[in-house]
């Protein structure tokens, strides 16, 4: 739907998940008995099968090897940056306490020196081994322009999952500085399963397909730490983001035959959130802040978005959200808190049961409606003392 706001000129109305609510359904299940696996198709060969579908994003301050290792282990995955503090230093514990220790007035000015550093490709393989170590999928990232050289790197350590992620993807990128990827070749090159994002849109969702990828990220700024609605003005709310790159999705695998899963990246705090994206379309989540949270976090309790240190115009920045607990009570519980940051995977399993979905694909059926009041209706008291919904975690 578009309505006018100036004279020839429309706009569409858009919808965030602060907008919406889920229907509950006519029969309800045991939320015990729901299954919410997940998998990335592997082209020829098995899948990489998720128990949850949940993913880490490949933030400095939420993945490390450690963090890889524990997500992986309670059947998560969590993607490391290549092009983050991991590989461009040996010691990187040592620089992560730099930018905790920053003041706010200078942590940018810090980040940018400290990702100067050049990326050591040796480290690359290392941080890919010592993940594998675990017995678990090692998924990393890297922004277009190095993906050929780095993805090389990766698929010779070893690497389960390549990302290429940067603030707008399109498949038909134009530059006469230097030469763009051509991600259906990439693609065809690596035997491992390729993600790509970011994006917002049905069209170019379709051609990122077309090209054989294995997954689409949708989201562009809607992250806690990312600035770059602001900085840019860009971006679209992931409601319907989601809803646009699932019909994308759908319609490609009535074409092709070729299921395509779209991965909702950012935005997402609690499981309400997490609930209210599957339920629009997506396939899976990738989260950033609320894993930012946990213990085994690197960033301990801090948060920064991937172009916060950008040297020219940066896009992000360092936020303080606490360390609450464990990753475990992160997304299995017991929750502690009230704002619906804990027990992510409850929240997904028990909302499933209540609409009656048995599995993922049933979930992206669910009745939705436009609710602007959802949030606020009947939580005067949680407002007034700033608990539950009316905190400022919420």
């Amino acid at each position: 739907m578009a309505m006018f706001i100036g004279r020839n000129r429309k706009a569409r109305v858009t919808y965030g998940f602060d907008e919406i609510a889920l229907v509950p359904g006519n029969v309800t299940i045991n939320p015990n008995e729901v299954d919410i696996t997940f998998e990335i198709p592997n082209s020829g060969v098995s899948p990489v099968g998720l128990a949850i579908p949940i993913l880490a994003s490949a933030m400095d301050g939420v993945v490390d090897v450690r963090f890889a290792g524990e997500m992986g282990k309670l059947g998560g995955l969590a993607v490391l940056n290549l092009e983050g503090i991991q590989t461009r230093y040996k010691e990187p514990e040592e620089v992560l306490l730099k930018v905790l220790d920053a003041d706010k007035e200078h942590v940018t000015a810090l980040l940018q020196k400290i990702y100067q550093e050049p990326v050591q490709e040796d480290l690359i393989a290392a941080r890919i081994e010592e993940i594998k170590g675990f017995g678990i999928p090692a998924a990393v990232s890297s922004i277009p322009q190095k993906a050929e050289r780095y993805g090389h790197i990766a698929q010779e350590a070893g690497v389960d999952v390549f990302v290429v992620q940067s603030t707008v993807s399109t498949v038909r990128h134009i530059s006469t500085e230097y030469r763009s990827l051509d991600l259906k070749q990439f693609c065809r090159g690596m035997r491992c399963p390729v993600i790509v994002g970011n994006t917002v849109g049905y069209d170019v969702t379709l051609e990122i397909m077309e090209c054989g990828v294995a997954g689409v990220l949708v989201g562009v700024g809607p992250g806690a730490a990312c600035t770059s609605r602001g900085v840019l003005g860009l971006g679209v709310p992931q409601v319907t983001a989601t809803v646009d790159c699932a019909a994308a999705r759908d319609y490609y695998f009535k074409k092709s035959g070729k299921y395509v899963p779209i991965i909702t990246d950012g935005g997402m705090s609690k499981g309400g959130d997490v609930c209210k994206a599957l339920a629009c379309g997506s396939d899976a989540v990738m989260i950033g802040s609320a894993f930012a949270k946990a213990i085994e976090a690197p960033g301990k309790g801090y948060h920064w978005g991937m172009a916060t240190p950008h040297a020219n115009l940066p896009r992000g920045t360092r936020i303080r959200v606490g360390t609450t607990g464990p990753l475990k009570q992160i997304l299995f519980g017991p929750a502690e808190v009230d704002d619906g940051s804990q027990n992510l995977v409850g929240a997904i399993t028990t909302c499933m049961g209540n609409v009656g979905a048995a599995n993922l694909r049933e979930f992206q059926e669910t009745e939705i409606i436009i609710a602007p009041s959802i949030r606020t209706e009947g939580k005067l008291f949680q407002q007034a003392q700033m608990v539950g919904m009316g905190s400022r975690n919420t």
